[in-house]
């Protein structure tokens, strides 16, 4: 059917040109953009998830940048850390130098004090003005904030890390359940404890018609043997051999006789008494007597003057007795006595030639020893006296309690001792006392990291360090045939205990009296009392460097990071803090080396371990969340690409067939106008 009105046929060819200019569009943009969806009507879902993809790109970004700036954070504080090691390490050896005082003048500690007291004010300067961006890294600022310092049971803290989360605050509640121990062995092998005693002279007592006349004499002295001259009217006489010790008198005893003064039955304590007071060495006191005449009776032998120590074992032993006399006319004190516990002397002060004779005899001798006392006003030693109240005569030789005390090695003794810290070998004769053993550890035990004592009165070894590192061995290299020591060792060998405890129900690490966690919330180390078996709670309520290193503001893609202060004031932990090194502080080179040298060591520990602990940070948190955040990144963005932007090969193509059908399409349009012009040949 041919028409003229309605032009089917160009209709359908403009619809179809329509389209294939609609197709050309579409690739000419795609094409020119780059981009698949270039608004919502290309692909709405599409659109929708590119857009996602999109977002998540740009967190990804921005949390890589800031990955890189906390690394470059990080590496400035490593930088300065790395200064203030070599400083340290500067300033140990200028300790270590002073300690050689022999070698070295006044004047070249002094010039070593100098360079520390410099280091020191470096490293205050480098705490001061390591900055990043303005922000000071090292002056404490970044450290994080707590109540832990009100905790008496804490020696030390140090918190790493925190994830405050979104109450910006954590407690932490410590449960010990038993506390860190030293390493201990108790040994044997000692004599028995005892009084530890000395005395000398010997006192006779004699019956003499029922009464008591008191004889001393000196060392040696034995007994008394009356010889009855019945038979002769005379003075009597008295003779002492020194070979037997035996002091003879002679005198008519039974008889009678007109001559007065005579050692006659009449006066005999009289005349005994004056007799023997006379003899060189000797003292005679009593009481006269009268009555039936009778030969002297009941003669009895016992110690003079007898010395004992009131507590028992070897501390007394060797204990030296000296007796000074003044012997001065016109002076009239009380003897007193007096006891140096260093030297393990005790002095005894009288006058022999004091006016008042209660002020110069053997009571006044035994009061004066029985008043010596300790600092705690303890009584020390307690006296027999068997002299009465005789003249005091010292003795001839020196006194000392020896080894009376007991609690001394029964056989020589070598051995060989083991710490933690480093070996002695030690050689004791028979005989030494359990007290002069522990002293001669006592003296090596900064290079055993061992210490003696013998409070519960055996000899008993004790580590200086606690826990599972502490260490005691004991080898018996020699001893002789009597000898216990090695036989009554329970073991030669034994370590501490580290403390056992748990921080907000997680198991703790305990390495001494140290114990430390690391969990994703937390990571810390406290140090606690050596021994201490407390419970106690803290709260971290702020402060900490806080990177947010992934693409969500969540606290689980946070990091919270403590830096404490470097200053010179901070560094440092139980032995003491690193400004004591400096002129006039308790631990100077001139004050206490050893202390200096103990508290550097430990301040180096600690900086080499904040050192540590940051590199770990960086190389596995900081490093592992770049790579990890690139790979992610790269992924969406592949993702992204693969809805969003534009096949080239494709575009192309559909390009070029949208040209060919506009072309094709202009042509047939132009062939359909032309059919209604065939209705003119039918009018023709």
């Amino acid at each position: 059917m041919t028409r003229i009105n309605t032009n089917v046929s160009s209709l359908v060819a403009q619809n179809r040109l329509q389209a294939s200019n609609s197709d050309l569009q579409t690739a000419l943009t795609r094409l020119s953009t780059g981009l698949r969806i270039n608004s919502g009507a290309d692909d709405p879902a599409g659109l929708i998830a590119s857009e996602a993809l999109r977002s998540e790109v740009t967190s990804l970004g921005r949390a890589i940048s800031n990955t890189r700036r906390a690394s470059q954070i990080i590496s400035t504080a490593d930088s300065a850390l790395g200064q203030v090691s070599n400083l340290l390490n500067d300033v140990r050896g200028l300790v270590v130098e002073a300690a050689n005082n022999g070698a070295l003048s006044k004047e070249e500690i002094a010039a070593n004090q100098l360079q520390i007291d410099s280091s020191l004010e470096a490293i205050n300067r480098i705490a001061q003005t390591t900055t990043f961006q303005g922000r000071k890294l090292l002056d404490g600022s970044l450290d994080f904030v707590s109540t832990a310092g009100g905790v008496q049971s804490i020696r030390d803290i140090n918190i790493d890390q925190a994830n405050l989360g979104i109450t910006g605050q954590i407690d932490v509640e410590v449960v010990v359940q038993s506390a860190a121990t030293q390493a201990s062995i108790t040994t044997g092998g000692f004599s028995a404890a005892a009084q530890a005693t000395t005395s000398f002279g010997t006192a006779t007592s004699v019956d003499i018609n029922g009464e008591t006349i008191d004889v001393s004499g000196p060392d040696g002295f034995a007994s008394i043997a009356f010889v009855d001259d019945i038979n002769n009217s005379n003075t009597g006489a008295v003779a002492y051999d020194e070979n037997t010790g035996v002091l003879t008198v002679t005198g008519n005893f039974t008889g009678n006789s007109a001559n007065p003064g005579e050692a006659d039955a009449d006066a005999s304590a009289v005349a005994i008494q004056g007799l023997i007071d006379a003899l060189d060495g000797f003292a005679a006191s009593g009481t006269a007597v009268a009555g039936t005449p009778a030969a002297p009776t009941g003669v009895t032998t016992d110690v003079a003057f007898q010395i004992d120590a009131i507590e028992s074992g070897s501390e007394f032993n060797n204990v030296q007795i000296e007796f000074v006399d003044l012997n001065d006319g016109t002076a009239d004190a009380a003897a007193t006595a007096a006891y140096d516990d260093e030297q393990k002397i005790l002095t005894v002060t009288y006058n022999s030639q004091a006016a008042t004779p209660t002020n110069r005899d053997f009571a006044a001798i035994s009061t004066a020893i029985d008043a010596v006392q300790d600092d705690d006003g303890n009584n020390l030693f307690t006296t027999t006296n068997n002299a009465g109240a005789n003249p005091f005569v010292a003795p001839a030789s020196p006194l000392t309690t020896g080894n009376t005390g007991g609690e001394v090695l029964l056989d020589d003794l070598v051995f060989q001792l083991n710490g933690a810290d480093g070996a002695e070998t030690f050689n004791f004769a028979g005989g030494t006392g359990q007290d002069q053993i522990a002293a001669a550890i006592n003296l090596v035990s900064d290079s055993t990291g061992i210490t003696a004592d013998t409070d519960t009165g055996a000899l008993q070894f004790t580590s200086v360090a606690y826990g599972t590192e502490a260490l005691i061995n004991i080898d018996v290299i020699n001893e002789g045939g009597s000898g216990t020591f090695e036989t009554s060792l329970a073991v030669s060998r034994a370590t501490g205990l580290d403390i056992s405890a748990t921080v907000n129900g997680v198991e703790a690490n305990g390495r001494a009296n140290t114990l430390s966690i690391n969990t994703s919330s937390l990571d810390l180390e406290v140090t606690v009392d050596n021994g201490s078996s407390t419970n106690f709670s803290f709260s971290i309520t702020g402060g900490g460097a806080l990177f947010q290193l992934g693409p969500d503001v969540t606290s689980n893609q946070q990091a919270r990071l403590g830096i404490g202060s470097l200053s010179t004031g901070q560094l440092g932990g139980a032995t003491g803090r690193l400004y004591e090194l400096g002129s006039g502080q308790a631990k100077s080179l001139v004050n206490d080396v050893n202390g200096a040298a103990s508290v550097i060591d430990e301040v180096i520990d600690k900086v080499t371990s904040l050192r540590g602990r940051l590199g770990a940070f960086q190389a596995t948190s900081l490093e592992s969340n770049l790579v990890s955040l690139n790979e992610t990144l790269a992924n969406l963005e592949e993702a992204e690409s693969s809805i969003r932007d534009a096949d080239f090969a494709q575009e192309s193509a559909n390009l070029t067939r949208a040209q060919i059908l506009v072309q094709s399409g202009t042509n047939v349009l132009s062939l359909a106008n032309q059919n209604p012009q065939n209705v003119l040949s039918l009018l023709g």
